[in-house]
């Protein structure tokens, strides 16, 4: 390791393939098989979950949403769950922690709302932009805080993202780092703390896949 960041670099390359980036498709394997003759109980939580995510999202989206918008949503929630687990193995490479790949999947679905928003719902994006009870003298102040908190959405959600994979995994790598010149009590105290943030590194995996999907979900409701 040249520096601390080295372990987020995608360096493997072949016939000039940065293969890497093969890590976001290893999720696939871990998705059950639908094929079985008797559901298994992987299959029945993952039913569960579809199921849940379908009907949280079904009610953030409204009455008037279109038939099959949720599925956008869980499969963007599975996506980014399973590339943030993932990449808490060793040897494996975390996409979720480049801009490149958060960013990417962020702007194209805050631009497609907003372009969908301002093409038919002209009026009703133009209220957004001054809520409900907003003093006369504050107006244009108002839409023009409303209007950079709109444009900088798709950064927010990419940031986020990769700046709590990035956290993580720098503290992970900092903490194995120091192993080799520590005593054995010392060794031990620093082997539970790090499967202490092990375990909180797995639940901010699935949290931060949850925000991503639960804002993209609430962004488009709102056009």
């Amino acid at each position: 390791m040249s520096n601390l960041f080295s372990t987020f670099d995608p360096s493997t390359n072949i016939f000039n393939l940065p293969l890497n980036w093969i890590s976001a498709f290893i999720g696939l394997l871990m998705i059950p098989s639908l094929f079985w003759l008797t559901p298994s109980r992987i299959n029945f939580l993952w039913n569960k979950l579809n199921l849940t995510l379908h009907n949280e999202f079904k009610t953030l989206l409204g009455p008037s949403s279109f038939n099959g918008t949720t599925f956008i949503f869980i499969s963007l929630f599975i996506m980014m769950m399973f590339n943030n687990f993932m990449g808490l193995f060793p040897y494996i490479f975390t996409s979720t922690s480049h801009l490149t790949l958060t960013f990417t999947i962020a702007l194209p679905m805050w631009m497609s709302f907003m372009l969908f928003g301002w093409i038919n719902n002209i009026n009703h994006m133009f209220s957004h932009l001054v809520p409900q009870g907003t003093p006369t003298a504050l107006m244009s102040f108002m839409v023009l805080i409303e209007t950079i908190s709109n444009i900088i959405r798709p950064g927010t959600l990419a940031v986020r993202l990769t700046a709590n994979m990035i956290a993580g995994h720098l503290l992970l790598t900092l903490l194995g780092n120091s192993g080799p010149s520590l005593t054995i009590n010392m060794m031990s105290m620093l082997i539970f703390m790090q499967i202490m943030l092990l375990i909180l590194e797995s639940a901010v995996a699935m949290i931060q896949a949850y925000v991503f999907s639960i804002l993209s979900t609430l962004y488009s409701s709102e056009v």
